[in-house]
């Protein structure tokens, strides 16, 4: 995947051509996070029940999923479900849940197609049989892609991600002089994948939502006033082109305030 997989889906001589090919190929974020905030506000301006603005909302996914698959990102994890989530109306819930069955059924075949792999991070567990059977399901078809890592974040939360990996490192016996960063790491649900060096959040709204909150500890972020049913793959190469032109720097002093401190 690169610049030629990127302008073969975009319009020729539009923004979003003209974006990709001002990118940096060999710069590119590994691994992108999306808080995808503002289905409900989407509806309320247009007089629609919320439902509708998570229905309109995986149009967004699509393209999302299918332009980071283009620009050849090894990780994308989109946040779809909190665990505060489930203090919400059971009728928006219950229709959440069948936005993302109807999602996994019509679109494993692109996964697949597109050989990307399709995970789960969160607490499985409390969701219900048939969800979870779906979910299963695409994990297991897709297990064997080598493409970009596809995450999908349901019934998660950061805190509660980090007490599970602290109960299993209990569980594993591990001493406290065992246990560093790189091990507890290795409990967390994305354990083996890159940190996000991108987090981007739609709808203008400045904070992390409880979010991965040990990964993205250096993460570059990038907010839009768009509501998630509206960003489409031009907001993505504009975040990733935002990006491209930071320093990053992981805490360290840049060499102009270490000349300047002299």
């Amino acid at each position: 995947m690169a610049l030629v997989d990127v302008l073969a889906a975009v319009p020729s001589g539009s923004p979003e051509a003209a974006i990709a090919q001002g990118l940096d190929f060999g710069r590119l974020p590994r691994h992108v996070a999306v808080i995808m905030d503002g289905n409900g506000r989407w509806a309320a301006e247009r007089h629609l029940p919320r439902v509708e603005g998570h229905r309109a909302g995986i149009e967004s996914v699509r393209e999302t999923v299918e332009t980071s698959a283009r620009l050849g990102l090894c990780v994308l994890t989109l946040y779809a479900f909190s665990v505060e989530n489930w203090k919400r109306p059971v009728t928006e819930v219950s229709a959440l849940m069948g936005l993302l069955r109807h999602y996994l059924r019509a679109e494993l075949k692109t996964l697949l197609r597109n050989n990307i792999q399709f995970k789960v991070i969160g607490q499985m567990d409390r969701l219900g049989r048939e969800v979870r059977e779906e979910l299963d399901a695409a994990m297991a078809r897709t297990a064997a892609n080598t493409g970009m890592v596809f995450n999908i974040a349901l019934s998660y939360g950061g805190r509660a991600e980090i007490v599970d990996a602290a109960r299993q490192a209990i569980a594993r016996g591990l001493t406290p002089d065992q246990l560093d960063e790189e091990t507890f790491a290795s409990f967390l649900y994305t354990a083996g994948q890159p940190d996000p060096d991108l987090l981007i959040r739609t709808s203008g709204e400045m904070r992390v939502s409880n979010f991965l909150l040990w990964q993205i500890a250096y993460a570059e972020i990038w907010v839009t006033d768009t509501f998630w049913p509206d960003f489409r793959a031009r907001h993505l190469l504009e975040a990733v082109a935002d990006y491209q032109k930071r320093d990053r720097r992981y805490g360290a002093v840049s060499s102009d305030t270490v000349e300047a401190l002299k």
